[in-house]
């Protein structure tokens, strides 16, 4: 019997609609249950073929298990390593190289200095930084935000020099990224599932947390639909999550990737509503048994993204071209040798035959 289990924290619609939903479908062999934990060996599986993680981003310890149940075959839903690295500033890096419109972004050193460090530690570090040529690319009004946060959580909106001053005092030692602020006509909050199933919802960030999916907006056009979803998929392929969320404002016409790097984002019916409930638990059940029945023991279940993995067959490329090279040094060395041993017998000087005394007698 295979398990799926799901792992979360104080969310309370979500976790217990998609186990319900798993085992309602009654796949042969497949079950869904929370998950349980109550202990943690090195390179011990923790019995789960599939697990739907959360809340790891909260909880160090959670985060230290799912990479230990990876490591023995279970598929952890999102990857565990690639979500302990990634981050938004990044995540923006990454949408520039792939012709997704972003905001203007930089990135700002924390206010206060880390714990351990000095200013001895920031000697490679201008003082003061280039303020102008930041202020001049990203403009005002702006926002700053942890360059690795989530949930709108210190989270300020910037309109000018003496406001950013006030405000970056106050956040101690985050690193905050600075961008442009996108005035938008339309915004949409995107769930993508398998890096293949997208629902596309229109949303309202200025509406109460509660109110946000309900709007009197039009419908939005096919095109710009048609347009958002390409780079939802895009986006989620490259960075290699399974379930994740892409929020975008348009401004003229043109969808701006403001956020998205959500790999545990909210599900829970009073927020999300119940049409975007109902999805989103259907479309994550299909997707779990869908990686249970191809988990097997015993080899990597993850799912790593192409800009991971075109990396690493860029480096498989430079290896095997560098040992191709190898090989045809040591050949054309080896010919080399072949060429001088010819060389050498050629100069040798054969002894000339000896003449054979004539006997007196003969």
């Amino acid at each position: 019997m295979k398990k799926i289990g799901i792992l979360f924290g104080q969310e309370n619609s979500f976790p217990q609609a998609f186990v319900d939903r798993v085992n309602q479908k009654a796949e042969k062999g497949i079950t869904a249950e929370f998950v349980r934990i109550d202990k943690v060996m090195q390179a011990e599986p923790l019995d789960y073929a599939v697990i739907i993680d959360r809340i790891s981003q909260d909880v160090p310890f959670y985060r230290a298990t799912l990479k230990n149940a990876a490591i023995c075959g279970t598929a952890v839903i999102n990857n565990p390593f690639w979500w302990s690295a990634d981050e938004k500033f990044f995540n923006n890096a990454l949408a520039v190289k792939l012709g997704v419109p972003v905001p203007k972004t930089v990135i700002l050193p924390s206010k206060d200095l880390p714990d351990d460090t000095t200013d001895r530690s920031f000697r490679n570090l201008a003082y003061p930084l280039d303020w102008d040529g930041i202020f001049k690319y990203v403009g005002f009004p702006a926002y700053m935000k942890p360059f690795d946060g989530g949930g709108w959580k210190e989270v300020y909106q910037i309109n000018n020099l003496d406001d950013l001053w006030d405000k970056y005092e106050q956040t101690k030692q985050y690193v905050m990224m600075l961008q442009e602020e996108i005035k938008f006509d339309d915004y949409f909050r995107c769930y993508c599932i398998g890096g293949k199933h997208v629902r596309i919802m229109q949303y309202e960030p200025r509406n109460p947390h509660h109110l946000r999916y309900e709007h009197g907006k039009a419908p939005a056009a096919k095109k710009l639909l048609d347009t958002i979803k390409e780079y939802v998929i895009k986006l989620n392929k490259y960075l290699g999550y399974d379930f994740n969320t892409v929020e975008f404002a348009v401004r003229d016409g043109i969808p701006y990737a403001i956020d998205f790097c959500n790999p545990a984002p909210d599900a829970e019916v009073t927020s999300v509503g119940q049409s975007n409930f109902e999805w989103v638990v259907e479309t994550a059940a299909d997707y779990a048994i869908e990686r249970a029945k191809k988990q097997k023991d015993g080899i990597d279940n993850l799912t790593w993204g192409e800009f991971v993995k075109t990396s690493a067959a860029k480096e498989h490329l430079l290896s095997s071209e560098k040992k191709i090279e190898k090989k045809a040094d040591k050949k054309e060395a080896s010919k080399g040798e072949i060429h001088h041993e010819i060389a050498d017998e050629k100069k040798v000087v054969k002894p000339k035959p000896v003449k054979k005394a004539v006997s007196k007698n003969s």
